[in-house]
């Protein structure tokens, strides 16, 4: 399979591999996970994940995958907004999980999601088992790319929809300044002030710059089986959505 630059990116320069080192990365900041993420996007990153839950409204898909799940909070949002008889997170963080759980029976939504340890990179579940996967932020972090997106196209039914949420590079000079002094600069200092792993934000924006990002990654998306492929920039191109399907046959 194809190695990508961001997948020899890690959070730490120790021993261990990356899949190791994002695991315990995680596990350090998940306390403060999700207040961080609402402060330093100002609570864009929620509007950016009802858009691409969205994407699942016309497949109302009735049970859904969360890869890189963290602490839940795109499959709460899903079984909001879509009503779907089962959604299933994974992610390799335990800490992260805890919290997700307990969200997820403060809102009295454990009939309808269940969170798990896993791995998207070997998906613990048969072929042909989910009407659509979802991956919020999550992608860049993956070991070995194609690995990840194989597994996915494994485990969706034929034309069932993978939707992908990530961050990218924008393309207005002003707008790209701004931005790449605020992930080189600004949020990891300001993570720093809340006493959360500076390191951690510094690796978040090392990943997300040598992501392939738009037509790149709708190639390597299709390249890994996908077809009906496509990418909406967000925000003036802070973010991406990205879209595919399995084929019928």
């Amino acid at each position: 399979m194809t190695e990508f630059s961001h997948d020899n990116i890690k959070p730490f320069s120790v021993e261990g591999s990356k899949k190791e080192q994002v695991g315990s990365m995680f596990d350090k900041i998940a306390p403060r996970y999700d207040f961080m993420n609402r402060f330093l996007s100002a609570g864009i990153d929620g509007i950016w994940r009802k858009k691409a839950i969205g994407y699942f409204k016309n497949d109302a898909p009735q049970k859904l995958l969360d890869v890189a799940t963290g602490t839940g909070e795109m499959a709460i949002l899903a079984a909001k907004i879509l009503k779907p008889a089962t959604i299933i997170g994974i992610d390799i963080s335990e800490k992260m999980l805890e919290i997700g759980r307990a969200k997820i029976e403060k809102q009295q939504l454990g009939t309808n999601i269940a969170l798990y340890g896993g791995d998207g990179e070997t998906i613990n579940f048969p072929d042909n088992t989910f009407d659509g996967v979802m991956v919020a932020f999550g992608v860049r972090n993956f070991e070995n790319l194609e690995k990840g997106l194989s597994e996915i196209l494994r485990v969706l039914k034929p034309g069932a929809q993978l939707v992908v949420l990530e961050f990218s590079k924008p393309k207005l000079p002003g707008v790209r300044h701004f931005y790449n002094l605020y992930m080189e600069v600004i949020a990891p200092r300001i993570a720093g002030w809340f006493k959360q792993n500076k390191k951690a934000y510094q690796y978040l924006n090392a990943s997300a710059k040598a992501f392939p990002e738009r037509r790149q990654f709708v190639e390597i998306i299709n390249n890994s089986g996908f077809s009906d492929t496509l990418f909406k920039p967000l925000s003036l191109g802070i973010c991406c959505i990205y879209s595919g399907r399995k084929p019928v046959s």
